[in-house]
C-alpha cells in the first residue's frame, strides 16, 4: 500500500508531455500568401482522405451573427474545445457528409485565421478570417450552393478565453 502510494504521488509530481508545435502547413496553390503561425496540431479523429487539394479563391469571412436552422436541417455536427494555455491550435474535424450551408459557433472569445473547407472531389474553399477575433456567438462560415460532399473543415484557431468551444455545423 505505501508503495503504491509513493508510486501514484511519483507519477502526480511528473509533468505532461510539452506540448509540440510546428508550422502552419499547407498544400502548394494555398491562396493565403501571408507568413503562416507556428500551432498545436491536434490529431483527426476518424480516417482522412488524402488528395491534391485544388484551392478556390479565397472568401473573406464577414461577422454576422446568424440563428442556426432548426434541427432537422442540421445533418452533421462537431466541436473542439480550445484552450487559452494552447496558444493558437490546428485542428479538423471530419465531417463526411452533403449539405448546403455550413456555420460554426463560438462559446467564449477565439481568434481565427483561417477555415479550409474540403470537399469529396479535392476542391478546397479557404474562408479568410484574417486573423479576426470571434465573441461568442452563431456564424455562417460557408454557402454551399450545391450541396456538395464535404469531407472536413480545417480550423487554425486560439482562445482569448479560459477556453472556447468551436462547434461547426452542416446544414441541408
Amino acid at each position: 500500500m505505501k508503495y503504491q502510494l509513493l508510486l501514484l504521488t511519483a507519477l502526480m509530481a511528473v509533468p505532461a508531455a510539452a506540448d509540440v508545435r510546428v508550422r502552419v502547413r499547407v498544400g502548394a496553390g494555398h491562396p493565403i500568401a501571408r507568413p503562416h503561425r507556428n500551432v498545436i496540431v491536434r490529431p483527426v479523429r476518424g480516417p482522412v482522405v488524402v488528395r491534391t487539394p485544388i484551392y478556390a479563391p479565397p472568401v473573406v469571412w464577414t461577422r454576422t451573427v446568424v440563428t442556426l436552422p432548426s434541427r432537422d436541417r442540421l445533418v452533421w455536427q462537431d466541436s473542439e474545445t480550445i484552450r487559452r494555455r494552447e496558444d493558437w491550435v490546428d485542428t479538423t474535424l471530419n465531417v463526411n457528409n452533403r449539405g448546403n450551408a455550413l456555420f460554426l459557433n463560438v462559446d467564449g472569445r477565439a481568434r481565427i485565421d483561417f477555415a479550409e473547407i474540403h470537399f469529396q472531389n479535392g476542391n478546397v474553399q479557404v474562408v479568410d478570417f484574417k486573423d479576426s477575433q470571434a465573441e461568442s456567438g452563431t456564424f455562417r462560415l460557408l454557402d454551399i450552393k450545391d450541396g456538395r460532399h464535404v469531407e472536413a473543415v480545417r480550423l487554425i484557431v486560439k482562445s482569448e478565453s479560459r477556453e472556447s468551444k468551436i462547434t461547426a455545423y452542416l446544414a441541408k
